[in-house]
C-alpha cells in the first residue's frame, strides 16, 4: 500500500500471532522443492491498480471507467490486462454465513457484476486482502471493520474464484511474526486459492508494517509475485534504505541484487509504478519505466488512465521496452557495473539479444560506456537499437552515450548479421493460464506408462498468441465420448520453425516437429463432456500457426 502517513506501530488487533496457531499444521518454513508452478504469470503481469492514485476513494464507477479508459486507450491490448481493485473495497461486515461482501455503497452491483464487467472488457479482475484480521486500513484507522482472511482463508479463496477474480494482492500489513512465520502465513493463501482450480496470481507484500523481509529471501515457492521493498511513493529518492517510503533509486538499489530469483511464473516486484502522476520529472519517468522493464518486474500503472497526458501515454505503451519486460525467458536483468554514479545493467533476451541499460544516478550528465563482450556477446558487429528513438547504429563492440542525471538510455543489442526483432505492436500477454491447478505443478514420470487405448472421441479448442519470435499455446481438451479416459496422450505436429521453451499442465516431448504431450499426475482423468487446459510456449521463425491436427490416445479430434 501505498499514500497516507501510515502508522509504525500495528494498531490494535491486527496481529498474526492467532493466525499462526491456527495453521500450526504448517511447516515454517515452505520447503523451495514445493515451488509455485501454478500456470500463471509465465512473464511479469501488467495492469492497474488503484491504490496509488485514489486509496481508500474507490467505487464500482471509477474502477469501470477505468477498465474502460485502458481499453480505448489500446493499453489493453499491449498487455495491461490486470484490474486490481486495492484496500477499502470491503463491507466492513461480513455475512451471516462469515462471506466477504463488497461495500453495498461503493460497490452496489456486487463484486462478481464487476468481475463479469472487466471479464466482458477482455480485461482481468484483481483484488486485494490480507491475511490478519484487518487490512492496513482497517488497522490504521482509516476504514471501519475487520475483514482480513485470518480464519477464512480457504473460506475467502472459495469466494473470489466465484466472483471470477484471476490476481489477488495479498498484504502482510502486521508487525508480529518472524520471516518463517510469514512464509507459513503466506503460504496457507497460497494452497487455498489452488484448491479451488482456478487460476489466479497471487502477488505479496511480506514488508508491510513488517520491514523488511522482501529481498531476504526468493518467494517463489510461495506467490507468483512478491514486493522486495516497503511502499513506492512519487520521489526519487527519499533517503531511505528500505523504509518507508522508497523513492525510485532506493527500489533498484535493493532490487538489482535479487535478480536470480526471477524465472517464468516468479518475480521480483518494486511496486506499482508512479509513471503519469507528480512528483518526478519525464526524465525520471522514463528511467523509472526502462528500469522495470529491464529488471523484469510486473508492470502495474498507478496513474488515472482516464486523464493521461501524451508523455504518459509514450512512456506505458513503448513497445520495445514492453517487449523487453515480456521476454519469454522472464530473466532480470543482472548487474554489469556500478560506480555509484554509472550503473550498467544487462538483460539477456530469448532471440539471443541482450538489452542493456546505461543508468545515470548522478546529478549531473555523463557518459556511460560498456561493452558487447562486457554484456555477454561475442563477435566483431553489432547492432543497437534505442529503445525510445527506435533508430539503430552499428558498433564493433563499444557501447556508450551521453545520459542525463537521473536518465536511462537502453539499447536492444544484436550481433550484426542476426535478424533484430522489429519493435511489437503488441506485446505477448501473459500465458493464459489453465482451467484448473493443484498447489504444485509436478513434472511427467521420466518413463511415462504407454497411454491406454483409444477412448472415446475429443474435441480441441487452441489458443495462440503470437509476437515477433515468440507465441504461447493454450489448448482445451474436451471429452466429448461417453467413457471416461484415464491417462492421455495429446500427439500433433508443431509447424516448421516452432520449437517449445516451456509448458505446463503436460509433459511435451520431443520440443519441435511430431510432439506428444503426456498428462502429469494431477490431471490424467477426463471424464465425459469434461475438459482440461494445458499449454506451453514457443519460439518461432516466422510461421507462428496452431497444430493442424491432433489426435488423444491414437483417436483423431475435431478442431474447434
Amino acid at each position: 500500500m501505498t499514500s497516507w502517513t501510515r502508522r509504525r506501530l500495528v494498531a490494535a488487533g491486527v496481529t498474526i500471532g492467532s493466525l499462526l496457531a491456527a495453521g500450526a499444521a504448517f511447516a515454517l518454513s515452505a520447503p523451495s522443492a514445493q515451488a509455485l508452478e501454478n500456470g500463471v504469470a509465465r512473464t511479469p503481469p501488467m495492469g492497474w491498480n488503484s491504490w496509488n492514485t485514489f486509496g481508500c476513494n474507490i467505487n464500482e464507477t471509477l474502477i469501470r471507467q477505468m477498465a474502460d479508459a485502458i481499453v480505448s486507450s489500446g493499453m489493453g491490448e499491449l498487455g495491461y490486462k490486470y484490474v486490481v481493485v486495492d484496500d477499502c473495497w470491503f463491507n466492513p461486515n461480513r455475512d451471516s454465513s462469515g462471506n466477504l461482501q463488497g461495500d453495498p455503497s461503493r460497490f452496489p452491483s456486487g463484486m462478481k457484476s464487476l468481475g463479469d464487467y472487466l471479464h466482458g472488457k477482455g480485461l482481468k479482475f484483481g483484488i486485494y486482502q490480507v491475511p490478519g484480521t484487518k487490512t492496513c486500513a482497517q488497522g490504521t484507522g482509516g476504514y471501519p471493520g475487520a475483514t482480513g482472511s485470518q480464519g477464512h482463508e480457504a473460506q475467502d479463496a472459495r469466494q473470489f474464484a466465484a466472483w471470477g477474480v484471476d490476481y489477488l494482492k495479498y498484504d502482510y500489513c502486521s508487525g508480529s511474526g518472524t520471516i518463517n512465520d510469514q512464509v507459513t502465513t503466506f503460504a496457507k493463501m497460497r494452497d487455498a486459492l489452488a484448491a479451488t482450480g482456478r487460476p489466479i496470481v497471487y502477488s505479496i507484500n511480506p514488508n508491510s508494517f513488517h520491514c523488511c523481509t522482501g529481498p531476504q529471501r526468493n518467494w517463489g515457492d510461495v506467490a507468483n509475485m512478491w514486493r522486495t521493498t516497503e511502499d513506492i511513493t512519487n520521489k526519487w529518492d527519499t533517503g531511505n534504505t528500505n523504509g518507508y517510503p522508497m523513492g525510485i533509486q532506493n527500489i533498484v538499489n535493493i532490487t538489482v541484487p535479487l535478480a536470480g530469483n526471477a524465472r517464468p511464473g516468479a518475480f521480483n516486484d518494486p511496486d506499482m509504478m508512479e509513471v503519469g502522476r507528480s512528483g518526478l520529472s519525464d526524465t525520471e519517468q522514463r528511467s523509472h519505466f526502462a528500469l522495470w522493464a529491464m529488471m523484469a518486474s510486473p508492470l502495474i500503472a498507478g496513474n488515472d488512465i482516464r486523464s493521461m497526458t501524451s508523455a504518459t501515454q509514450t512512456i506505458l505503451k513503448n513497445a520495445n521496452l514492453l517487449a523487453i519486460d515480456q521476454d519469454s525467458l522472464a530473466l532480470q536483468a543482472t548487474q554489469v557495473s556500478n560506480d555509484g554514479s554509472r550503473r550498467v545493467l544487462a538483460k539477456k533476451l530469448a532471440n539471443g539479444d541482450v538489452a542493456v541499460a546505461l543508468f545515470n544516478q548522478s546529478g549531473s550528465t555523463t557518459t556511460i560506456s560498456t561493452s558487447a563482450s562486457a554484456i555477454g556477446l561475442t563477435g566483431s558487429s553489432f547492432t543497437l537499437r534505442d529503445v525510445w528513438s527506435n533508430a539503430t547504429s552499428t558498433t564493433t563492440g563499444a557501447i556508450s552515450a551521453s545520459v542525463p542525471s537521473h536518465g536511462t538510455v537502453v539499447y536492444r543489442v544484436s550481433r550484426t548479421g542476426t535478424p533484430t526483432s522489429p519493435p511489437p505492436t503488441s506485446t505477448p500477454p501473459t500465458s493464459p493460464p489453465p482451467t484448473s491447478q493443484p498447489p504444485t505443478s509436478p513434472p511427467p514420470s521420466s518413463s511415462s506408462p504407454t497411454p491406454p487405448p483409444a477412448t472415446g472421441t475429443c474435441r480441441i479448442s487452441d489458443t495462440v498468441s503470437a509476437w515477433n519470435t515468440g507465441l504461447t499455446s493454450n489448448i482445451t481438451i474436451t471429452n466429448t465420448g461417453t467413457t471416461a479416459i484415464s491417462g492421455w496422450a495429446l500427439a500433433f505436429t508443431l509447424p516448421s520453425g516452432q520449437t517449445i521453451t516451456s509448458g505446463w499442465n503436460a509433459g511435451y516431448s520431443p520440443s519441435s516437429g511430431p510432439v506428444t504431450a503426456r498428462n502429469v499426475s494431477y490431471n490424467g482423468d477426463l471424464a465425459p463432456n469434461a475438459s482440461l487446459t494445458i499449454g506451453y510456449q514457443a519460439t518461432h521463425t516466422g510461421n507462428a500457426a496452431a497444430p493442424a491436427s491432433f489426435t488423444l490416445n491414437g483417436a483423431s479430434c475435431t478442431v474447434a
